[in-house]
Formats: structure tokens, sequence, C-alpha cells
């Protein structure tokens, strides 16, 4: 996978694609939920940005090998907290976790996968000594099992 600067555009988008296709689906209605979000657009994420992400992860996956299973058993803990380590600012982890939360729930419908790898990405964070100061306040926004 390609290394992207800390707290970048472009690591922000990969997250958010990470979640997106984690079905396997990416939903017109997600990103077009996402890329009409004044917020996503604030941190420089265009929608230029977020689909040139998406196809980029794609690409990376399919370099590596990914054969169609399960996303996240395809990359893996290790992997997925690599990839997260490029986002370290509460702030900014907070704000990806409602966004991508919004985009799951955009098609009135979140997915298994999709709630898997939100609750993934946030129990990675929460566990960042640093983060676990404000993972009670973060919990808010989990679990996402529930908003079935």
């Amino acid at each position: 996978m390609r290394a992207y600067p800390r707290n970048s555009p472009q690591a922000v988008a990969r997250i958010l694609s990470l979640v997106l296709i984690s079905d396997g689906h990416v939903s017109r209605t997600e990103l077009e939920a996402l890329s009409q979000h004044a917020e996503l657009q604030q941190l420089g994420v265009t929608p230029q940005v977020l689909h040139g992400i998406v196809k980029t992860l794609c690409e990376d996956l399919l370099m590596d090998g990914f054969d169609g299973r399960s996303l996240q058993t395809r990359v893996g803990h290790d992997c997925l907290a690599r990839l997260l380590a490029e986002v370290d600012d509460h702030r900014l982890q907070e704000q990806l976790i409602r966004l991508a939360r919004l985009a799951a729930q955009s098609d009135h419908h979140v997915s298994e996968a999709e709630a898997a790898m939100i609750e993934s990405i946030w129990r990675i964070w929460r566990a960042v000594p640093a983060t676990k100061a404000i993972a009670k306040a973060e919990s808010r926004f989990l679990p996402m099992a529930l908003v079935h």
C-alpha cells in the first residue's frame, strides 16, 4: 500500500474508501453523500481526490493479490493499523468516524461489512494510548450494529 503524509487529504480519503469498498460495492449514493458534504471538502478531500483514492486503493489491493474475500480479512489488523496511523489527529479521527457512518447510512442500508470496518477503525484508534482518554466521548458513534 502507498504511504500518505500524516493527516493529509489522501490519508483521510483512503480511510473513508476502506469503508466505501468494505462491502464489495461502492454505492453512488455513498460517494455523492460524501462528495457533497462540506465538512469533507474543508478537510481538502474534493470529489476528485475521493474518487482517485478509491481507485488507487482498489488498484493497491489488486496488486497485493486481493481475491474478493472479505476486505477486512484481506487487509488484516496490522495493515489496517498502519493505514490508520496516517491519521493521528484526534479531532480528525472523530470527524472520519462521523463521515464514515454518514456514508454507510446514506443508501439506507448499513451492511455488516461496513459496520465491521467502521468498528475496527474506531477500536484501533481507541487502542492508541493517547486516544483512550477521548474514547468514552467517541463511543457515542458506535456500535454500528445497532444502526441496521
